[in-house]
């Protein structure tokens, strides 16, 4: 089994290395992740400028591609690109803080994953609920190998990924694992107003993460009481139950005298 890794910290964080090695008890891995922070991306591609793939070493070795683009543009490229064969999983992580709730929209960690699903490849986003740089990764390594050793005997439906998050706790601490649906709270969003050293105004956001109408099962809500919150998810925006109310609200265009061509001014 060849693992595609990827994340949207950059191919020089933590979690990735300790994705990376997870990943190599059960599986050839080949690395592909941006060259730099990526975090809040989204599913951004990079289309007006030239992308470079800069095969890159840690400990002396080689570790593998930093693109300069986004997490999306890295499974893209890796697997049209870079690798010989399409790979049998993308896993995309660990990232530096939780993806539950709203984060899933905007994350860069979550959208490589679903990139990979995208591309008909069974896909999952992990992230642990640490911004630290020295957060200590084992549980979400541990999830991580766990998950991806057993995922294909979960028989996801096409375009369906799983999204991952793990507390920032102890394995002897971690509850269990729970299968949960993403909860419903949203960014209280400030703009701290700030002067840079040349006396230009710029603005820095910043802001907290609100609880609204929390469900039981809510991602967050599991997280936090110490369980691996498991999520599938997928890219079906279309709401039904409106489509369905629309056709029989919205009434066609009325009927205009269509004007010759040759009699426009």
């Amino acid at each position: 089994m060849t693992i595609l890794v990827t994340n949207d910290d950059g191919i020089e964080s933590p979690g990735i290395a300790a994705l990376v090695r997870a990943m190599q008890q059960i599986a050839d891995v080949v690395v592909v992740a941006p060259d730099r922070q990526q975090s809040a991306v989204g599913h951004a591609l990079t289309i007006a400028s030239p992308l470079r793939a800069t095969p890159y070493h840690r400990n002396g070795q080689i570790f593998g591609w930093a693109i300069n683009g986004t997490p999306a543009d890295c499974v893209k490229l890796g697997v049209s690109s870079l690798l010989q064969s399409p790979p049998d999983m993308v896993v995309s992580g660990i990232n530096h803080g939780s993806n539950t709730s709203v984060n899933a929209i905007y994350s860069g960690t979550v959208s490589a994953a679903t990139e990979g699903t995208l591309m008909g490849i069974p896909s999952m986003a992990v992230s642990l609920d640490d911004f630290s740089m020295h957060a200590d990764f084992t549980l979400a390594a541990q999830v991580a190998a766990h998950i991806a050793a057993e995922m294909h005997t979960y028989q996801l439906p096409k375009g369906t990924l799983l999204n991952v998050n793990v507390p920032a706790i102890a394995p002897s601490r971690c509850k269990g694992i729970r299968i949960t649906q993403q909860g419903h709270s949203v960014w209280q969003d400030t703009y701290e107003r700030r002067i840079d050293p040349h006396g230009r105004e710029y603005f820095w956001l910043s802001g907290q993460l609100v609880p609204v109408s929390p469900l039981p099962d809510a991602d967050d809500l599991l997280m936090a009481e110490g369980y691996v919150a498991i999520t599938p998810i997928h890219y079906e925006l279309t709401n039904f139950a409106v489509m369905e109310q629309l056709r029989s609200k919205v009434s066609e265009l009325p009927k205009q005298e269509e004007v010759p061509l040759s009699d426009m001014p």
